[in-house]
């Protein structure tokens, strides 16, 4: 049997082969982002999380009695899941997602739907927020903030824990995934220690977050730090705050905790496993389609001889 046939330098590849450039720079493989942030998308992720902001903060904004509470979660509910798709469709629109990028987004949904339960929040101790601020880091912004989203949809629907307070939680791990993608580079241990410290941080801006969501229902109006409509936005912001120390720093705390050691000690791995992965699924490298290579003494692909 003879050896297989190699090309010979400079030789075209077979006919229909596709090729990508490769990452061929000096130092470390540029950074993958399966989820890119073109115009569409990022004018929709802005306006989603707009509408976040305005869900969470809304009782230092909205004038009383203009907002019940009995309406406010199916609206934000149906509106959120909205954006969400709208975030998606962008994407394809724009080219910036592809079959690869939805089924990374489906696998790490999946993933962090199986982890959250392991932790049921006892303690503070939560387990979704590892995957969502590695994730974000490495895949970008837009796939960070379509991850929290759908990575608590699943989980809910999982878990049982489909309720009003879901659209909160959807938003809340947006943010942190969102975020996670634009925080400034580093490398080395200066990234895991930088991803560390945000990984914290969240921590307790999420429990401060997800307060706001229930602070305007949960209180007697006689409480000194409860909710009371009509008040100057100074003295309602120090009630907030004295609501959110008295309640769950410690809460938060464990959360907080939590991330940074995660974070610290399998932060490394989890970011290498996720390169690699981007890189072997070549999100953002353009396809090229080549002709089919001439062979000595027979007429090119496409020509005809004549008689």
């Amino acid at each position: 049997m003879s050896a297989p046939r190699t090309p010979a330098p400079g030789a075209s590849p077979a006919a229909g082969s596709a090729t990508a450039p490769a990452n061929t720079g000096p130092g470390r493989p540029r950074q993958a982002t399966a989820v890119r942030m073109h115009a569409m998308a990022v004018i929709t992720v802005a306006l989603a999380a707009f509408i976040g902001l305005v869900a969470f903060f809304w009782p230092f904004v909205v004038a009383p009695g203009h907002f019940g509470s009995a309406y406010a979660p199916p609206l934000i509910f149906g509106v959120l899941l909205l954006l969400v798709l709208a975030v998606v469709f962008a994407q394809i629109a724009d080219g910036g997602i592809d079959a690869k990028a939805l089924a990374m987004l489906g696998v790490l949904s999946a993933v962090n739907a199986a982890l959250r339960p392991l932790g049921a929040g006892t303690a503070g101790i939560e387990t979704v927020f590892f995957v969502l601020v590695l994730a974000g880091r490495v895949f970008g912004p837009g796939f960070g903030f379509t991850l929290g989203c759908t990575s608590l949809f699943a989980s809910a629907l999982l878990t049982g824990g489909v309720g009003p307070w879901m659209p909160y939680q959807m938003f809340g791990c947006a943010f942190v995934g969102m975020l996670a993608g634009l925080l400034p580079r580093a490398r080395g241990k200066a990234e895991i220690l930088l991803l560390a410290a945000y990984g914290s941080v969240s921590g307790y801006l999420f429990g401060f977050l997800l307060n706001l969501s229930f602070w305007p229902f949960s209180l007697d109006p006689g409480s000194s730090i409860a909710y009371l409509p009509g008040l100057p936005f100074t003295e309602q912001w120090h009630r907030y705050l004295a609501f959110d120390v008295a309640t769950s720093l410690g809460w938060d705390t464990g959360r907080a905790v939590t991330n940074f050691v995660a974070i610290l000690l399998a932060g490394p791995a989890a970011l290498t496993t996720f390169r690699r992965a981007a890189r072997r699924a070549s999100f953002t490298a353009p396809v090229r389609f080549t002709g089919p290579a001439a062979s000595p003494g027979l007429p090119e692909a496409g020509t005809g001889t004549a008689e």
